[in-house]
């Protein structure tokens, strides 16, 4: 069993940065990819990044690339993304998640173990 706990949003201006973390509780969480989603008014929830169990590998949804940094710190149980260059469009309420599978289709959101409650990220034009 695993609970994850999402922190860190908050409003930022357009460029600005954020860093979003997730706390995990539970012994097996290295066990687990992480990911996180994101989720816009009247939008569907969407991927925007995820890490391997010992953070080996990496993947971003297009529209972050370059810009998002995943990255896990196994031995504190922490997840985070560091969010530079923000703009608009990345205003929504984002979620970390854990799967067994680090190539759980992000399409398919049931493949996923446990998830956060959720953190606003607002920014500013």
């Amino acid at each position: 069993q695993v609970q994850l706990v999402d922190f860190g949003g908050g409003l930022v201006q357009t460029g600005g940065s954020l860093r979003l973390s997730c706390a995990a509780s539970g012994r097996t969480f290295s066990s687990y990819a992480m990911y996180w989603f994101r989720q816009a008014p009247g939008k569907a929830r969407e991927f925007v990044a995820g890490v391997s169990w010992n953070g080996g590998m990496t993947k971003y949804a297009d529209a972050v690339k370059g810009r998002f940094t995943i990255s896990r710190d196994n031995a504190k149980n922490l997840v985070y993304l560091q969010m530079n260059s923000l703009k608009p469009e990345d205003t929504a309420v984002y979620y970390c998640a854990a799967t067994k599978n680090y190539y759980t289709d992000t399409n398919n959101q049931s493949g996923f173990d446990y998830w956060g409650q959720g953190t606003q990220v607002t920014v500013s034009s």
